[in-house]
């Protein structure tokens, strides 16, 4: 089977897998905020929440696929920040339900290595002082689908959130 690009919507095994693990939240938020989907939302559903967070009724949310949430509605996505490329090399991005958002991997590669490391999407864009809680779970995952080196969270989120410096400031451009 050939990878998804971001011109169709086929779900990666890798967060087929994802899906399958059950987030602790935990005691007063040390856990995972995090609720991974089995499929990405449909087109006019992502097109509709766009919308809706932006206020701008113009805009078309094809470049975004939209996998899980957390407790509050807050939406982790695949961005298709990068033309002609496979959904596995896009940055993972994570939009609040109340405005907050954040870069959370530069590939979903990365991205199994930050849930490894005990950081949900929520986590990882907006908690800069939050430490790893290794999880040998999602560290098994990530060996059998990751295709990139093992680094610690830290250093996955603050590389790829210096590689799309102004995603916030260009989301905040698309309001309204």
């Amino acid at each position: 089977m050939t990878e998804p690009t971001c011109s169709d919507r086929r779900f990666p095994p890798a967060l087929a897998d994802v899906a399958r693990v059950e987030f602790d939240y935990g005691e007063e938020g040390e856990g995972v905020d995090f609720e991974p989907y089995d499929a990405f939302d449909s087109a006019e559903e992502t097109t509709e929440w766009l919308r809706n967070w932006t206020g701008n009724h113009e805009l078309d949310g094809g470049v975004y696929r939209v996998f899980g949430q957390d407790g509050t509605g807050g939406l982790a996505a695949i961005w298709c920040a990068r033309p002609g490329r496979p959904i596995s090399e896009q940055p993972v991005v994570f939009m609040g339900s109340e405005g907050e958002c954040g870069v959370v991997a530069a590939n979903l590669s990365d991205f199994l290595w930050v849930l490894a490391d005990g950081f949900g999407p929520m986590e990882a864009a907006l908690d800069k002082e939050r430490e790893a809680r290794h999880d040998a779970a999602l560290a098994n995952l990530a060996e059998r689908h990751a295709t990139t080196p093992r680094r610690s969270a830290r250093e996955i989120i603050t590389e790829a959130q210096d590689e799309f410096a102004t995603f916030a400031d260009d989301l905040d451009e698309l309001c309204r």
